[in-house]
């Protein structure tokens, strides 16, 4: 029984590791919670981060730089170029600091487990005339089965030259890390008032070894910066009443200890003016050992391989003329690598409630999921689940750094016209998620890392809540880049058409397939295509199951007795698990009936049936297609109101019958948005008017979320009243340009004007005014709004060839020098130790 206690853990984490560990995807800048982070898609092993800080006084150690934060008011920090598959430059501007750093990433393949990598760290004055003295932290910890050891000699003043960790782990086996200075270098101060006292340690690299638990090497910068702290917080005792003080780069320094059996390790190295360093992790198979012309001659080949595959893949000034093409072309491919930098690997428990239920959804319990206790009563109450592994983008580095359904199938639709190959292993990692009755999170906070960035009342996630189905969009752009494959005489020349089922596409053969996409090619298209349709089948049912709104018990009429959706999970005020958390509903009713979900459940029931099309099963694809007639017969029957001329909820009035509740805004377009409304539907003409209409939804900045007529427009907290979102505004120039100006019908000619006036509205906002792409745009300014930098679904500005002219404004933000040292400074460094990290031998704990 104790082996098979002790082989639980280590099944677990097996289940977690991705099948193709060792392929060129394994390492990556995948914390991107950090301002610079590397580790491997394993759940447990080594991970690496950068800290810095100014040493210009000593309160900047209290603003030591580390996690994304808005309040740390970063100037910009942006991946200006980067393939996952290769590596990636990102410049970070921090005027408060006077420093622009610039870290650098490189892979380098060779060996059976991942390969081996560089990571350069180098930096600048952003004011030359202005001293810039920076303090920088390199850590790397390693958690689970293997070890870690610095094997370079210690010593109590610091150290000189390379400093060498050797470690191993069951996944990685043996490897080196390596911290290399560069040439030239100027190692921060060296003179001034008592430097002869603190000679031996100027100008030296720092360290700190110790041992944390597994699971905690996450919070390596608390125990990095109280190592500091604790030191700092002894040595300048004897000079509280001798001023001037020695300078805060001859204090706050690292103590230069390893404590046994460690597993974390920084490395500190202090600079005045320019600095470099390299960081080079080789695999025990590499070669032979790397070197910084690898590192010069690898980074140039990448800007340059990258800008040639984003001409070939996604090309912008040449498909939209502007008067500033190379800012434009920048611009694009900056939101593009952002986006692909926003991705992340994630492992832990969630938390979830099982028996949860507002009043209004109660009376569907005999619909729910929960557990039973003994009285067969659902058991209720938070609880942790078994851990889950996810490789996901994530929305916001800052704000939101964990994975979110509502909007991963945008970041899918721009990341698999980037790479096919990756968005698909990103989309297999949530469908894995999803569970056995066919249900899986909308926010996936996994382990205490992701939950230390999201208030405790929003970590519960309960199996009864949904979100849109959005992962459906990234499997019809699989399944539309698969049909754009097809060779010789079209499907329908040969009898393959698409709307057939059970056929299938002629597919290129594998030497002509672009971009070297493996899933591309017919078996492999085949072979996917199957391996996720049980699973969506899974999840489809669960939607059909727990958001099926009621008809008949109301009198409504419908032409279909079953197709009808509401979202469970709503509050008085919120429906967030619709994604538009504010927008203004009718009163929460067992009864009311949700346009957006319905139109939603239409698309889902149009790609299970283009997937089953594709993979032969023809009985589920002519199941498929009845199943969305009959919703987009419904979303006439049961949302369309000729009063209002217009797509709305539909609610239960106070004499307990079915009315319309129309609210003018991003809910009444979803039929179009989705492109389920026919070319020549009576309602497509009004639905082009509310849209085109400055009055209601139309701005110079693009459309509203809410009409401008509106009582409630930019009330309350103005989240989903009233401001621009840019994945709204993509839907609609999709539906406009794939489906209403390219198909025929008596408003062609219409779409087609009102697309090429959107998209210049929408492609000529100031996106770049702050050096930030945001949540939302208002919509009276264009100016940006909410969290930056949010370069998930709002960088599909980048995507089909809607480009946007830049302008970067000039900023009055300069460093601010002290002219003063601190005058308490046990009272800064005091303020410091909070918590206070007590070290007992070899173990540590919080007091």
């Amino acid at each position: 029984m104790r082996l098979l206690w002790l082989l639980l853990p280590l099944a677990q984490l097996a289940a977690a590791r991705p099948e193709n560990a060792t392929n060129d995807l394994l390492w990556g800048a995948y914390r991107p919670n950090l301002y610079f982070g590397l580790r491997p898609r394993l759940p447990q092993s080594l991970m690496t981060g950068l800290i810095w800080f100014g040493t210009h006084n000593y309160a900047s150690i209290s603003k030591a730089r580390h996690a994304c934060e808005q309040g740390d008011g970063l100037d910009s920090y942006t991946w200006t170029t980067l393939d996952p598959r290769q590596g990636g430059v990102q410049v970070l501007k921090d005027s408060q600091n006077n420093v622009e750093l610039t870290t650098e990433f490189l892979k380098v393949p060779g060996g059976s487990h991942g390969g081996s990598w560089i990571a350069r760290v180098k930096g600048k004055p952003m004011d030359p005339t202005i001293p810039s003295s920076i303090s920088t932290i390199f850590y790397l910890g390693l958690e689970g089965l293997g070890g870690l050891d610095m094997i370079t000699d210690e010593d109590e003043d610091g150290l000189e030259g390379p400093i060498e960790f050797a470690g191993s782990s069951p996944e990685l086996d043996e490897f080196t890390v390596r911290i290399v200075d560069g040439s030239p270098n100027n190692q921060g101060v060296t003179s001034g008032p008592y430097s002869d006292v603190f000679a031996d340690r100027i100008g030296k690299s720092h360290f700190f070894g110790l041992r944390v638990n597994n699971g905690d090497i996450w919070t390596a910068k608390d125990w990095i910066l109280q190592n500091i702290v604790k030191r700092a917080t002894e040595i300048v005792q004897p000079y509280q009443d001798n001023p001037p003080p020695p300078d805060p780069s001859f204090v706050l320094q690292l103590s230069d200890e390893v404590y046994s059996a460690s597993n974390l390790y920084a490395v500190q190295k202090t600079f005045e003016g320019e600095f470099q360093f390299d960081v080079f992790y080789e695999n025990g198979e590499a070669a032979g050992k790397l070197n910084s012309d690898v590192m010069d001659e690898g980074v140039s080949n990448l800007v340059s391989t990258f800008d040639q595959r984003f001409e070939n893949v996604l090309p912008t000034s040449s498909a939209y003329p502007t008067a500033e093409p190379e800012a434009l072309d920048a611009f694009s491919k900056a939101v593009t690598s952002n986006l692909l930098g926003g991705i992340g690997y994630f492992y832990g428990t969630s938390i979830v409630d099982k028996g949860f239920a507002y009043e209004w959804d109660q009376e569907d319990d005999d619909d729910s999921d929960e557990d039973e206790d003994d009285g067969g009563r659902p058991t209720s109450g938070a609880r942790l689940t078994e851990p889950r592994a996810l490789f996901t983008a994530t929305p916001s580095r800052s704000f939101f750094p964990r994975g979110f359904y509502w909007d991963e199938g945008f970041h899918l639709l721009h990341i698999g016209q980037w790479d096919n190959d990756l968005s698909l292993e990103i989309l297999k990692d949530w469908i894995n998620l999803i569970d056995d009755n066919g249900w899986v999170a909308r926010e996936q906070i996994l382990g205490e890392e992701a939950r230390s960035k999201v208030p405790a009342q929003f970590q519960t996630q309960v199996p009864t809540f949904a979100n849109p189905p959005t992962l459906t969009m990234a499997v019809t752009a699989f399944i539309d880049r698969l049909k754009s494959q097809s060779n010789g005489p079209s499907a329908a020349d040969l009898g393959l058409d698409f709307g057939t089922p059970g056929s299938q596409a002629a597919f290129k053969a594998e030497e002509e397939v672009t971009n070297g996409s493996k899933y591309l090619l017919h078996d492999h298209a085949l072979e996917y295509l199957r391996s996720i349709y049980e699973p969506l089948k899974r999840h489809y049912n669960w939607f059909r199951r727990t958001q099926r709104g009621q008809i008949k018990q109301y009198g409504r009429k419908a032409r279909s007795r079953t197709e009808a959706y509401r979202w469970r999970g709503r509050s008085e005020q919120h429906v967030l698990t619709s994604g538009m958390d504010d927008y203004p509903r009718g009163p929460p009713h067992a009864g009311e009936l949700h346009l957006d979900l319905i139109s939603w459940m239409g698309f889902f029931s149009r790609t299970m049936r283009e997937i089953s099309e594709f993979i032969g099963e023809t009985d589920d694809a002519a199941s498929y297609a009845e199943i969305e007639k009959a919703i987009i017969d419904n979303i006439d029957d049961l949302h369309w109101s000729e009063e209002n001329q217009m797509y709305c909820d539909a609610g239960i009035s106070s004499e307990d019958e079915s009315e319309h509740i129309c609210h003018k805004g991003y809910l009444s377009l979803f039929p179009f948005m989705l492109s389920l409304l026919p070319t020549d539907s009576p309602h497509l003409g009004p639905v082009l008017d509310l849209l085109r209409d400055p009055k209601e939804l139309w701005s110079q900045y693009g459309i509203r979320s809410l009409s401008a007529s509106h009582p409630e427009f930019g009330q309350g907290e103005n989240y989903w009243k009233g401001p621009i979102w840019m994945q709204m505004n993509y839907m609609v120039l999709s539906s406009l340009h794939k489906t209403y100006a390219a198909q025929e019908g008596p408003h062609r000619e219409r779409a087609q004007e009102i697309y090429t006036e959107l998209r210049k509205n929408v492609v000529d906002n100031e996106y770049t005014r702050t050096g930030y792409v945001w949540e939302q745009y208002d919509s009276m300014t264009g100016e940006g709004r909410r969290s930056h930098p949010f370069t998930g679904w709002t960088s599909l500005v980048a995507l089909s060839k809607h480009a946007c002219h830049t302008r970067v404004a000039d900023t009055n933000d300069t460093f601010a020098q002290s002219s003063q040292k601190a005058t308490n400074l046990q009272s800064i460094l005091g303020a410091m130790i909070t918590p206070v990290y007590l070290i007992d031998g070899d173990s540590i704990h919080k007091e």
